[in-house]
């Protein structure tokens, strides 16, 4: 009876990647190969490891992008209404909306961000008059 199970072939895609780029000697010649690791290398846990990899390779992830955008936008958004406060600028609002919405679903909970309407851009502008 226990013939009958068959268990599904575990499939290692990041193993397959590795043993493919491996085979076409892709890991050959690899910077710092052959040296030993740094004591730093095994201290603190794996994730604060990557993010300081990531950090010093210049890797920026979604959330903070679109942190970056949202902020450059709504900078632009109150210089317009400043040169001119009759324009309407709902379409521009809801557009930061939509990219708060998106920030907020990918960023840690500490850095969610509420959503912005121009009387809120006015009051800014005010406040850092």
């Amino acid at each position: 009876m226990a013939d009958d199970y068959v268990t599904p072939k575990y499939n290692d895609l990041i193993g397959d990647i590795l043993k493919k780029h491996t085979d076409e000697g892709g890991m050959e010649n690899l910077k710092g190969q052959g040296k030993p690791l740094s004591k730093e290398y095994f201290s603190g846990d794996t994730f604060q490891h990557f993010q300081k990899i990531a950090k010093d390779a210049g890797y920026k992830p979604h959330w903070l992008k679109l942190q970056h955008e949202i902020r450059d936008e709504l900078n632009d958004i109150s210089l317009q209404m400043k040169q001119d406060a009759s324009l309407d600028m709902q379409e521009r609002i809801q557009t930061v909306n939509d990219k708060i919405a998106e920030h907020n679903k990918h960023c840690p909970p500490p850095f969610v961000k509420g959503k912005v309407s121009v009387q809120s851009v006015e009051t800014a502008k005010e406040f850092w008059n």
